[in-house]
């Protein structure tokens, strides 16, 4: 199988086309069964307090997140990739959330939010993409379900407390229970419970594959959504586009995905069209499934092969992942931030069958 070259004249190149991602404006498949039985003796000595306790972090966590005002500069870090952001998030059960996303280093870029009203601008084009947020787990928040679901697939760990950006701070680890998903070490504050800093790690050797840290932060400070809500309301200037955006049952087209990988689950299907790289082209439909175990996720993307140039292999950067098939008259690609075996073992389970 060829490697996939992750560059601009890509998939790599199209990945924010397919992700629309806000988050950060920002091996053998053997081993994985054989990782499993090991990790599965090892979750024996998790007592039933510690699960209790990390649980209820792990909601203490994503509850912070959509509940407390904070403002505060993070980083995201992965290999010689580091890009600083700015937030600001206020939220009241009256008004729910509104919230502002700031990049700090290269090209300038802003996102506010509404609860899930979503604005993106690109200031050197002077475009705003309006869409809905489909992804909910974001940093500062974490899960995409709860905490003692995403422990049925983790064995946590109670690290003690530590400083994070001058904030005490409760630490965690979850250790995966077989080989695919990666380990993730957690800071929270103490008092409130928002999420400080968030490390992804190698669990053969405990390498940091990606961390997002804030560099400063205050919370429960006051915090005013005027400018918030009017930046959403002016947009004269600015050119403004709606990508569509629709559910789709991919299974009723003859998709069957299987369930091969324990602890993934299907979060979502979405359509969404994509440019051809001919202009000449109409749009690519593409159809995207969401998995996952509540930290993790796999995206797989199935398009036409007409009017569409890819070439079978695989490739990484970081801890992501892509994997790139052929399947008839689709090309098939997975993608996602967790080992190469994962996506095969999610690839080997695909079968279409053409709806009659």
């Amino acid at each position: 199988m060829q490697t996939v070259r992750l560059n601009n004249n890509t998939f790599w190149g199209r990945l924010p086309a397919y992700l629309c991602c806000a988050a950060v404006m920002f091996t053998a498949l053997s081993v994985a069964p054989r990782a499993h039985a090991q990790a599965a003796s090892a979750a024996a000595a998790v007592d039933p307090a510690t699960r209790q306790s990390a649980a209820q972090w792990l909601d203490r966590i994503q509850q912070a997140a959509q509940q407390q005002n904070y403002v505060g500069t993070f980083v995201y870090q992965r290999g010689n990739f580091v890009q600083s952001s700015r937030v600001t998030h206020y939220a009241t059960k009256s008004d729910g959330e509104f919230e502002q996303l700031e990049s700090l280093d290269g090209k300038p870029r802003k996102m506010l939010r509404h609860n899930d009203d979503l604005y993106t601008f690109v200031p050197e084009r002077k475009l705003c993409v309006v869409e809905k947020r489909q992804n909910k787990d974001a940093f500062p928040a974490l899960l995409a379900t709860s905490g003692s679901e995403v422990l049925s697939v983790y064995d946590p760990k109670m690290l003690g407390t530590d400083r994070v950006a001058g904030i005490d701070s409760q630490v965690i680890e979850l250790d995966p229970k077989d080989g695919y998903r990666y380990a993730y070490k957690l800071w929270a504050d103490a008092k409130t419970g928002l999420l400080l800093r968030s490390q992804m790690l190698d669990p053969s050797n405990g390498q940091v594959l990606q961390q997002l840290s804030f560099t400063q932060v205050s919370i429960g400070v006051p915090v005013d959504k005027a400018p918030i809500a009017n930046g959403m309301r002016n947009l004269a200037g600015w050119t403004v586009v709606r990508p569509p955006l629709q559910s789709v049952d991919m299974e009723a087209q003859g998709w069957n995905f299987g369930q091969n990988v324990p602890g993934f689950r299907k979060i979502r299907e979405l359509r969404r069209p994509m440019a051809a790289r001919d202009a000449n082209d109409p749009p690519i439909p593409v159809d995207q499934a969401v998995f996952s175990d509540g930290l993790s996720a796999v995206s797989i993307f199935v398009e036409p092969v007409e009017h569409n140039s890819r070439k079978e292999g695989a490739g990484s950067t970081g801890a992501t992942h892509v994997l790139v098939k052929r399947d008839g008259d689709y090309w098939i690609t997975l993608l996602g931030e967790v080992p190469q075996a994962t996506l095969q073992q999610f690839a080997s389970a695909i079968e279409y069958k053409a709806s009659k």
